[in-house]
């Protein structure tokens, strides 16, 4: 990547961190996923009860994959023969849930769209704990802007990736459908944490996500 280039970006994470510490949320940015592994190895108790939301993102990274490996309270709702509902029933009381999100505004807020709201309702309440992981990618100007970005690429492209037949999927461009796959049921905004710290934010300096 260009030089100049790069000093933007990463002039952008620390912006965006910084509006989102004044919102009460605690962020950090960390460079690559060899930190960001790190960094989650640390600040997650061995043994607590965790569980993830659907995320391209927690795939990529390979936080999925140190989740399942022993050291914790991992509710799969992917196991095989598991109850996907009851699990993310369960997940909601977890000690630290993990998800990834739609958009990061440059003034502080998380903007996401849901399909069954687990995932929103995570962010809302229930988890001791929320980690958010997102690649500098996410971060867009404002919420019109994080709205933009979701409905005209982000929703498409996860429509197709999981193989549903909706109108994005097959044309490439939002129809605010009524589709019974529609993947844009819920939307949220989260700009101010009432607990402080609850929901960490971890900006990767990479590109990671749909």
């Amino acid at each position: 990547m260009d030089q100049n280039l790069r000093a933007v970006i990463v002039k952008r994470i620390h912006h965006t961190v910084e509006a989102l510490r004044k919102n009460r949320f605690e962020a950090h940015f960390l460079p690559t996923k060899t930190e960001l592994l790190a960094t989650i190895s640390g600040i997650t108790p061995q043994g607590c009860s965790c569980s993830i939301g659907g995320s391209v993102t927690l795939e990529q990274t390979g936080v999925r994959a140190l989740l399942e490996n022993g050291n914790y309270n991992y509710l799969d709702r992917y196991a095989p023969g598991a109850d996907a509902q009851q699990i993310m029933l369960e997940a909601l009381g977890c000690d630290v849930y993990f998800t990834g999100t739609n958009a990061i505004t440059m003034d502080g807020k998380l903007y996401n769209i849901d399909g069954r709201g687990n995932r929103v309702a995570a962010y809302c309440f229930g988890p001791k704990k929320v980690i958010v992981i997102a690649g500098y990618n996410k971060i867009v100007a404002d919420i019109p802007a994080a709205q933009t970005r979701m409905r005209h690429f982000s929703a498409p492209a996860n429509a197709i990736r999981l193989g549903y037949q909706t109108p994005c999927a097959v044309t490439g461009i939002c129809q605010d459908c009524a589709s019974p796959s529609r993947i844009c049921s819920q939307e949220l905004i989260t700009g101010w944490q009432q607990t402080p710290g609850r929901i960490c934010v971890l900006i990767l300096g990479e590109e990671y996500g749909l």
